[in-house]
């Protein structure tokens, strides 16, 4: 959602409309896929006031205020709760690899510091290399009551029944990994945090529908004809694959800020298939 390397407002409300009239649960606003390492803070702040003041309540929006700061931390979701977001999504604090104990302590003091508002867990060890622990999560959920779920992006499909097996009735486990999602959801999940819905949310939102409701043969219908376009999201990093996508798409410009680059011209020739097969250019 950027113009000449400024932030593109009025795109954003169109991918609002877009979510909302494709079925959507929810938007998380300013993660990873947000580009949210490259904003400023005030640029961070008004994308999320943008967001919620023009959602206007017709889709949840899910705040990203992560930072590997617990101060910062704070401030981000004290201003998303003051601004009417419905929950923060906060994820491992990344770089200073903190203990688990350090994990523990950072939640614990941004949800004692934000007085109730939801929070959604998010592990993705790939891009924080810390780890938050099943014991970790396991406590964090059973002692701080506005810690309900999890984004569970590891993938790694043991660890997250461990977890819906573990956890306290109420906490929600949800999918981070768009090619393991229909396995976690149809195993007791809550649902999937997606990269590939910011391409086809129609399709996600018919996908992660059919998992929750137990139907194996629509879900897999849905992910089979979709995985091609899930690996090829991550074919560089999130989100120069999805902005590309749009921009063939004409939902956005593919301008990213550096040290993200635009997809290379290697990748644009596969790419563009698969966005046919899809009918989506």
């Amino acid at each position: 959602m950027l113009i000449n390397g400024k932030i593109d407002y009025q795109t954003l409300r169109k991918l609002i409309d877009w979510h909302v009239s494709s079925g959507s649960d929810g938007l998380v606003v300013v993660g990873t896929t947000g580009e949210s390492p490259t904003l400023t803070n005030a640029e961070h702040r008004r994308v999320l006031r943008v967001a919620v003041e023009y959602a206007s309540g017709r889709i949840p929006i899910i705040a990203g205020c992560g930072s590997n700061d617990t101060r910062q931390a704070i401030k981000t979701a004290q201003f998303a709760a003051s601004i009417g977001a419905d929950a923060q999504l906060q994820v491992v604090p990344y770089y200073n690899k903190p203990t688990q104990d350090g994990l523990y302590r950072h939640f614990r003091a941004i949800a004692e510091a934000t007085n109730g508002f939801d929070m959604i867990l998010y592990n993705v060890p790939g891009r924080t290399v810390a780890d938050l622990h099943h014991d970790t999560v396991v406590r964090l959920a059973k002692d701080i009551p506005s810690i309900v779920g999890i984004k569970e992006a590891t993938g790694n499909i043991e660890r997250a029944l461990w977890l819906i097996r573990e956890a306290p009735t109420g906490f929600a486990v949800y999918s981070g990994d768009d090619l393991t999602a229909v396995a976690l959801m149809l195993s007791g999940g809550a649902g999937n945090i997606s990269v590939t819905a910011n391409v086809v949310p129609q399709k996600m939102h018919q996908l992660c529908k059919a998992a929750m409701a137990g139907n194996v043969a629509t879900a897999m219908k849905l992910q089979f004809e979709l995985m091609p376009l899930h690996r090829h999201l991550f074919i560089e990093p999130n989100p120069i694959p999805v902005k590309w996508a749009l921009a063939q798409m004409g939902k956005c410009s593919d301008t990213v800020r550096l040290p993200l680059t635009r997809l290379s011209d290697s990748h644009h020739e596969r790419f563009v298939q698969i966005l046919s097969e899809l009918r989506l250019v």
